[in-house]
């Protein structure tokens, strides 16, 4: 039996729980077909010094959203996911409110992804370009 779109989010969400994800403010919003999205509040948390978002917290949003999305597009249980090779662009800063990582799967291989991630805030402007890839391990 396929999951709906909420099963999914809720696991996906549940997956959050006592991890990084948790600990940064993560939180799966939607899924589709073809992309999954997740949002992450903008505050002291996440800042760096000077009060702007650590590019360090977008990369960990973007690696978080490519996994799941890995093992939501990938349809297995047995196996985990890893990303092993992520670059970055920070275009444009942000100070709060939330930014969303919209994540779409670019080739979806046996053993590798590749995923194209725009990091976007509240009003839809690009704050990073990201490209991960993702390595599927059998358990």
């Amino acid at each position: 039996m396929q999951k709906s779109n909420a099963d999914i989010l809720r696991a996906c969400n549940e997956m959050c729980k006592n991890t990084l994800m948790e600990t940064l403010g993560i939180e799966f919003v939607e899924v589709s077909d073809e992309t999954i999205t997740a949002r992450m509040p903008v505050n002291s948390r996440v800042h760096q010094p000077d009060g702007v978002l650590h590019g360090g917290a977008s990369v960990a949003l973007a690696e978080s959203v490519g996994s799941a999305g890995a093992l939501v597009f990938l349809k297995r249980s047995d196996v985990v996911i890893r990303g092993i090779e992520i670059s970055a662009n920070h275009v444009k800063s942000a100070r709060e409110g939330h930014v969303y990582a919209h994540a779409k799967m670019i080739h979806r291989g046996r053993t590798t992804q590749l995923w194209h991630i725009d990091i976007r805030n509240d009003q839809n402007d690009l704050i990073s370009f990201i490209k991960l890839t993702t390595l599927t391990l059998e358990t």
